[in-house]
Order: C-alpha cells, then structure tokens, then sequence
C-alpha cells in the first residue's frame, strides 16, 4: 500500500524531486533514494524502479549503474544500443524525462557505483564483458580495408570509424565520448537558446550483419558512398530523432531500392 502511494505521489512530484541533486547537492544520495526510473527490468513506461532496487538487481560482477537517455521511452526502449545488454541480461535505466541528463550531470554515482551511460564510445562493462574470440580478430583484420575507406570518405564529419561487436540486429550506430556532450544535452542548450559546441560521432559498424558485409564488398566508389551515407544517417537517426536533411536521406533510400 506505501509502494502504491508513493508512486502515486511520484507520478505528481517526479519531475521537481528530479531537481535535488543540484538544488541539494549536500544530500544528493538522501534524493537519490527517492528517485524513480522506467527500466528494462520492467515491461511498461512506469516510473517505478528505484537505484536500491537496481543495485539488489545488479550481476555478479557489475561495477556501474547502466542508463539511456532519450526523447520518449519508446525511442529508449528500442534504441540499438540496449542490444547487448538484452542479451547479457543487464539491466538498463530508460531515461526520457527532459530534466534527466541535466539531473546526471550532478548525480554521477549512487552507494559507490558509478551512473554511466551505455552510448558512450568508451563504454566498459569491465567483467561481463566478453573476451575477444578468434573470430572478432579475424573480422578485424577482414574488415581493415573497408573501415579506412569509410573513414576516407566520411572525413571530418565523424571523429572516428571503428567496427563493434556490441550490435546483434542493427547495422551501425553513433556514439560520442566521456568527455563530449552527449546529444540529449545538446538538445537542451539548443532549446535553451545556449550556444551548442559540435559533437562528433564514433560512428561504429557491425561487422556480422548483411548490410555491412554488402556495403564492403562493393567496388564501385559511387555505390558505396551512397551505402555508407544511408548507414550514418540511419545511425544518426536513431542517435538524434531526426536528420538536417531528411530529403536527401529519402532520396537516398529511393535510389538504392530502386
């Protein structure tokens, strides 16, 4: 019955307890215990994980809080970057509210662990990651020639091009570093009317999936650009909600299909 109030409560005051750990810096970890989050753990948007739940729940092994943020809980829901932790079963915070990535830039860490964001191009899932297989060295050499040709063609747009092994159905994604903005808080200074310093993208390719294995084995340089182009903007979509030019990325997809 207090579990129910209290939701209750938070479905009416969520948003100004979020406020705390800046307002209250002091008693940053007393607010934290009160908050709540929707989560992987769960089926629905409720908000109704809490960060002791999520410790209680965490695996053997696991240092970090996960957590994504997004513009709903449907684009966190299904962003291709929980494809990993799906399949370790690591549980995931779903973050959609806009006040969330402000809210992290002073909740950084909870009972000893640290709160850290799986879009991070240096993520580290320190003992539950997997150890390198034959194969993955194998397709890092394979695919050597076709990562400098996309970094080659893409240039400065991206900050780097590597491949992943962290994706299972999707082609590519975009993710940025620690010390970089992350595109929700750019988001927010841009809403804001606050100047918003440019974020390059790793952009990170999935050397197990189809599209990525045609799009190597193509010859002709017009052709491939056309490919790579469609991948970034499909990453970048997903990564950012919306394109600067989604005409050209419609076109795009009509000539290729055509």
């Amino acid at each position: 019955m207090m579990q129910k109030k209290y939701l209750q409560f938070w479905k009416e005051f969520g948003l100004v307890l979020k406020e705390g750990p800046a307002e209250d810096f002091a008693n940053k970890e007393t607010v934290a215990k009160l908050l709540r989050f929707a989560s992987t753990h769960n089926d629905g948007c409720e908000q109704t994980a809490s960060l002791e739940d999520y410790i209680l729940r965490m695996k053997e092994g696991q240092k970090a809080i996960y957590y994504i943020t997004a513009d709903s809980y449907v684009a966190a829901k299904n962003s291709p970057h929980l494809e990993l932790f799906n399949k370790k079963g690591i549980e995931v915070l779903l973050l959609s509210d806009r006040i969330d990535e402000w809210m992290l830039s002073y909740l950084t860490e909870f009972d000893g662990k640290a709160l850290q964001s799986i879009t991070k191009a240096d993520l580290d899932l320190g003992d539950l990651a997997d150890k390198e297989s034959e194969t993955q060295k194998q397709q890092d050499e394979a695919f050597g020639s076709f990562i400098e040709r996309v970094k080659n063609l893409l240039g400065e747009r991206v900050k780097t091009v590597r491949l992943t092994h962290n994706l299972t159905d999707t082609p590519a994604v975009v993710s940025t570093d620690n010390d970089q903005m992350t595109t929700q808080m750019a988001k927010l200074f841009a809403a804001a009317g606050q100047p918003v310093p440019e974020v390059k993208y790793t952009f990170e390719l999935n050397p197990e999936h189809h599209l990525v294995k045609k799009v190597a084995d193509i010859a002709d340089e017009t052709e491939f650009a056309d490919w790579v182009e469609l991948l970034l903007e499909q990453a970048m979509l997903a990564e950012r909600g919306s394109l600067e030019n989604p005409a050209a990325f419609i076109k795009r997809i009509n000539k290729l299909l055509g």
